[in-house]
């Protein structure tokens, strides 16, 4: 197998890599259990049922985004484009529901949703690997290619939803949460699980680890990548889906805030931005580390804006912490 640091070593046995997710998930991990007793002290509220369950209604989209985002960043690349693939599948979904609003009609606009999203990010893909454009610049681009579309698409209005059959996955409840949480722990948990151990996951994760020893290993490094692209596309997708049901519309604004909230989360969990260490259970911690503490500062009273500034410091050390970037001495 392919090192984080580019070497060729001998498969090491099942119990040792186990050991070693485990400790890459036990600082979010620790970090959450401290998070969650220190404001349930200060405020028993925040261990009942009701805020609970509201945790997790809230933390749905985030961990469908930071889901999708972490198989970029594993790879060592970075996806900008969240915002506006939300915008353009919010569009199309509204549209979709507008002609029809029925069970039919719902399942074609979450599928039309997850779609657009995969489409886009395939676009971005291909323009990163044939063009050898930086991820950065493409993902960027296409925030905002996306952005202009979902604008013509809307006519810069909004399109209201609120009696489509789609808007059923977040009101009915099963075991006291939405349908959509739990549709969302079984997506995440089958991409937990072809992260860590399918081939395309330690393909993804090889290219992250040393991109150059994955190519003289013979890995498909250019089709992996497009992939990678169009997968976290369609998680985008079906995040922008779930935002339409919840809030009963479609507009260009819908994803705003989304991104510096996924990126948080993704890099609170532990992945490294430099590639090849981290995962989806990482994310998933993050974003509950996200949800936690937003919401604990909400019941201390905390201003909204020193919200933002706590999150932007725990950012800085997180990425302050990581023992891959000390371990690689790289720093862009």
């Amino acid at each position: 197998m392919v090192s984080q640091t580019g070497a060729i070593t001998p498969r090491r046995p099942s119990w040792l890599r186990a050991g070693s997710q485990l400790a890459q998930i036990a600082p979010p991990l620790i970090a959450l259990i401290v998070a969650t007793a220190a404001i349930s002290l200060y405020n028993p509220f925040f261990l009942s049922a009701a805020n609970l369950g509201r945790l997790a209604s809230v933390s749905a989209i985030p961990v469908l985004l930071a889901t999708g985002a972490t198989f970029v960043i594993v790879m060592g690349s970075i996806d900008l484009s969240v915002q506006g693939v939300i915008a353009l599948s919010a569009a199309i979904t509204a549209m979709v529901l507008r002609i029809d609003g029925g069970a039919l009609g719902s399942l074609l606009a979450l599928m039309a949703a997850v779609a657009t999203g995969i489409a886009t990010g395939a676009v971005s893909g291909l323009l990163h690997t044939v063009l050898r454009i930086p991820s950065f610049m493409v993902t960027l681009g296409m925030w905002f290619v996306s952005a202009g579309l979902a604008t013509l698409l809307l006519g810069g209005g909004t399109i209201a939803v609120r009696a489509a059959d789609l808007r059923v996955l977040v009101l009915q409840r099963v075991f006291g949460l939405p349908l959509a949480v739990w549709m969302v722990l079984a997506i995440v948990a089958l991409a937990a699980l072809m992260q860590a151990r399918s081939r395309f996951g330690r393909h993804v994760m090889a290219i992250g680890g040393n991109e150059e020893i994955a190519a003289l290993s013979g890995l498909p490094i250019r089709r992996t990548r497009a992939a990678v692209f169009a997968i976290a596309g369609g998680f985008y997708g079906l995040a922008a889906a779930l935002s339409v049901a919840q809030l009963g519309q479609g507009n260009v604004s819908i994803g705003d805030g989304r991104l510096f909230t996924t990126i948080t989360a993704v890099v609170l969990g532990g992945t490294s931005l430099i590639g090849g260490r981290g995962g989806v259970v990482n994310s998933v911690l993050g974003v509950l580390l996200v949800t936690v503490l937003g919401n604990g500062m909400i019941l201390m009273g905390v201003p909204p804006y020193l919200q933002q500034a706590v999150l932007g410091v725990l950012i800085i050390l997180a990425v302050a912490s990581s023992t891959a970037r000390l371990r690689e001495g790289v720093y862009k």
